[in-house]
């Protein structure tokens, strides 16, 4: 269906009263020179893209029956079901449109859906226990453990704990068992080159120690901290960051990819792993009040944003790696407000609407002719949902 804005009075009415809980919302503001000049007019009008881009994801890629999702549209053989880091991604998308102001009660059955569906990847066979790369049987036959696609899920869980009001305890027994199996993966040999860091899987074909698997790690044991305040989240944490920093940090500063068993660095840069060191610094600083670490987050923030706009570069790489980076741009932004972040991502939701998004279908088709991918779709509903978010809720972004 072809999406028009020019009346947005009455879509809030199918929206079902999004805009006057926007409104309020907004009127609520508290956090100056920022907060503030976030118009009404825009939240309204990225949360009913969110629904829209949510709603086609539900549409083409979504099964009732079992509650798991496709890998892509059109589905064209293959596993019958995604694996899990797709599956996580659908999972903080359902979690973004109910944080939209009003709008947690109209989407909590979905939310319940998703992290009961994502117990069917769960494996318990296992010491420490996690979840596997894809289903367990009967559905599938499980896979190989991967530390980053846990850490995603342990950060769903941590924000559906800070998302509901008084807390949110099995998610956060969860994210308790998810940061036990980080910490197992920590590479203790002090022969390797670059030593330390959590590895990227448990699969016996890479050896490779990564920044998302070490950041999103520190982020999960760092809102553990904050919760509890047991001083081994921070530990470990703080361990986490500072191998990411000390191995993973360019010249340019921000982060490469990978370091293998053979001392050869990747040197990609990809947006998530700037988002989540970004996350990792602000959360640092709540945890201890040390400044460096925020400014390090806003220098990542400063430097990202300049590199991903040149040349439009934010082109070369998926949306969904961008709605990480975006979700920690927020999360800084309550501490050091800067409109530049929220402009970007605005840019980043307005030019991917214009390129991308097919009318008829509502997907977004940003690999021209071929399938669509869950990971994409998702990414664009968690990436719209986000810009219709009051900004006194950013905090509770994972």
């Amino acid at each position: 269906m072809t999406q028009h804005f020019s009346a947005p009075s009455r879509r809030a009415v199918l929206l079902g009263g999004v805009a006057a809980a926007t409104t309020a919302a907004v009127g609520a503001v508290s956090t100056p020179a920022y907060a503030d000049t976030v118009p009404t007019r825009d939240l309204l009008r990225y949360a009913l893209r969110a629904r829209d881009t949510y709603a086609a994801l539900q549409k083409y890629f979504y099964d009732p029956t079992t509650s798991l999702y496709l890998e892509e549209y059109p589905h064209s053989g293959g596993n019958p079901y995604s694996y899990v880091w797709p599956f996580s991604q659908a999972m903080v998308a359902t979690l973004d449109l109910a944080g939209l102001p009003g709008m947690s009660r109209r989407y909590a059955p979905d939310v319940a859906d998703r992290f009961t569906a994502v117990e069917k990847y769960w494996n318990d066979q296992t010491d420490p226990p996690g979840y596997d790369s894809y289903l367990r049987p009967p559905l599938g036959q499980g896979g190989d453990k991967f530390y980053d696609d846990n850490e995603w899920i342990g950060l769903a869980d941590l924000q559906r704990h800070l998302m509901t009001p008084g807390g949110h305890p099995p998610s956060l027994r969860r994210a308790k068992q998810i940061f036990d199996l980080v910490v197992f993966g920590w590479d203790d040999d002090p022969t390797h080159p670059c030593p330390g860091g959590v590895f990227w899987t448990q699969a016996p074909w890479s050896q490779d120690r990564n920044t998302v698997s070490n950041a999103p790690g520190a982020e999960v044991g760092l809102h553990l901290y904050l919760a509890t305040r047991q001083p081994r989240y921070l530990e470990w944490s703080t361990r986490m960051y500072d191998w990411t920093r000390t191995y993973m940090l360019a010249p340019n500063g921000l982060y490469w990819d990978h370091v293998d068993l053979a001392g050869n660095i990747e040197k990609t840069q990809w947006s998530y792993n700037q988002g989540v060191m970004i996350g990792a610094g602000a959360l640092l600083y709540r945890a201890t009040g040390r400044r460096a670490y925020l400014d390090q987050a806003e220098d990542t923030a400063t430097k990202a944003l300049a590199f991903y706009a040149e040349n439009e570069r934010y082109f070369t790489q998926p949306a969904r790696f961008h709605a990480i980076f975006f979700a920690n741009l927020l999360q800084l932004s309550t501490l050091r407000p800067n409109p530049a972040y929220r402009e970007a991502m605005k840019w980043y939701a307005d030019q991917s609407y214009a390129r991308f998004r097919d009318a008829d279908t509502g997907l977004y088709r940003s690999d021209g002719a071929n399938p669509v991918t869950l990971l994409e779709q998702s990414g664009m509903v968690r990436i719209e949902a986000m810009l219709g978010w009051s900004p006194d809720d950013y905090r509770k972004l994972t």
